[in-house]
């Protein structure tokens, strides 16, 4: 064998796979197609249990330096104030839930800390590097790259919701593509912005669900930013689209003065038929993509991760059939939140915004008003939620 296991994709799942497979002492390689990690705030939103993985990796510490609390969103229609709301109160912690409350982070910088600490280990990710077949027999996996064959016991598959991997097992992505609720999603440069501590939430006067969401990102002057138009025929993802509909919703003294990052996202909510076929596995956006409603997606494939480091070094047959039976039933709960909140944002709900089990009076808007996309993470309430801080094979200490 070259390695015990190759991990195919470099992004969360992946790098955290690294993570816990290399501190096991677990011989691992991590190979990316791209030439350079990719930008973009995208997934900022860390939950509650992913804090608590993250401590145990041993990278807690900067991802807290490098992030902030969810701040409070300011809202408007057609340009005029109509209040300020909170997702939920914060939480105090407890034994029981040590980080009971969302933390931002975009996910560059989570990417970044991640690698550095995989690099710690041992492990640096092998760019440019793409899986152009796979074998597989009763002793382990061939896969073939664009640098050449590599022979390992077994292979993970955390390479996107276009998953090389997946498609090498016709694995079915079961679920669908809307293509007529299309966002842009971007990160952006602005002036203008009244009091740029907050998230601010332009809305339609006359399209419920439609505006303009801008959200600070920890530690940049960078802005996070979604964006719904009442048509999508004609969506782009340039500056000059963004800036015309920040102008149709009354917020024409926001200026784009940069876009950094942006892309038209259209609602991708599928889960794969089963996270294993024999020694390959499934993990994050490859097993399964959510609306970024929620801030789940990420958390999930974090958490998918964690799940199967610790089975992969015991090796146990009992341990790794445990792989799919417990991560596929929790990515398919987690989507039914993610894709609710999506319904309910796209309709315009007042309700949208909030996250937890907490009381509509908890959030201190003083109009109803619809609601922005939004990727911030739900704080933990009493009891455990699916997806958020669910039950787990609790790993075994590791050496590093």
């Amino acid at each position: 064998m070259d390695t015990r296991v190759l991990i195919v994709g470099a992004g969360p799942a992946g790098l955290t796979l690294g993570i816990e497979l290399a501190r096991r002492d677990v011989p691992c390689r991590i190979i990316d197609v791209s030439e350079q990690p990719l930008p973009g705030s995208r997934g900022d939103g860390l939950q509650p249990r992913t804090l608590e993985v993250f401590d145990d990796l041993g990278v807690l510490d900067e991802v807290l330096a490098a992030g902030m609390f969810p701040p409070s969103f300011r809202t408007y229609s057609g340009g005029e104030p109509t209040g300020e709301r909170r997702m939920a109160e914060r939480v105090e912690p407890t034994p029981q839930v040590p980080h009971p409350n969302g933390w931002m982070v975009p996910q560059w910088r989570t990417e970044e800390i991640l690698r550095d600490r995989l690099a710690e280990l041992g492990v640096k990710v092998e760019r440019g590097t793409a899986l152009l077949r796979l074998h597989q027999d009763d002793d382990g996996v061939t896969a073939s790259l664009t640098s050449g064959d590599i022979r390992a016991e077994y292979l993970v598959g955390t390479d996107g919701g276009r998953s090389t991997v997946r498609g090498e097992l016709g694995v079915d992505f079961l679920g669908d593509t809307d293509e007529d609720a299309k966002m842009v999603l971007f990160d952006a440069r602005v002036t203008g912005l009244d009091h740029p501590e907050l998230a601010h939430w332009f809305a339609s006067a006359t399209e419920p669900g439609c505006g303009v969401s801008v959200t600070p990102l920890a530690g940049t002057d960078v802005l996070q930013c979604a964006a719904r138009p009442p048509s999508t025929h004609d969506i782009r993802a340039d500056a000059d689209y963004v800036q015309g509909l920040l102008d149709d919703v009354g917020a024409a003294h926001v200026t784009i003065r940069e876009l950094t990052w942006a892309t038209v996202w259209r609602p991708n909510s599928r889960v794969a038929e089963t996270f294993r076929s024999g020694r390959v596995f499934l993990a994050g956006d490859a097993a399964h993509v959510h609306p970024p409603t929620g801030g789940q997606g990420l958390n999930t494939s974090v958490q998918d991760a964690y799940n199967l480091g610790w089975k992969l070094a015991d090796g146990s047959p009992e341990l790794l059939d445990s792989y799919d039976a417990e991560r596929r039933p929790v990515a398919a709960g987690v989507l039914g939140i993610s894709t609710d909140l999506l319904g309910k944002t796209l309709r315009g709900s007042p309700d949208a915004l909030r996250r937890g089990r907490r009381p509509p009076s908890s959030a201190s808007a003083t109009a109803t008003v619809p609601s922005p996309p939004t990727t911030a993470p739900t704080p933990a309430a009493s009891g455990q939620e699916t997806g958020l801080r669910v039950p787990f094979s609790a790993p075994p200490k590791a050496t590093r």
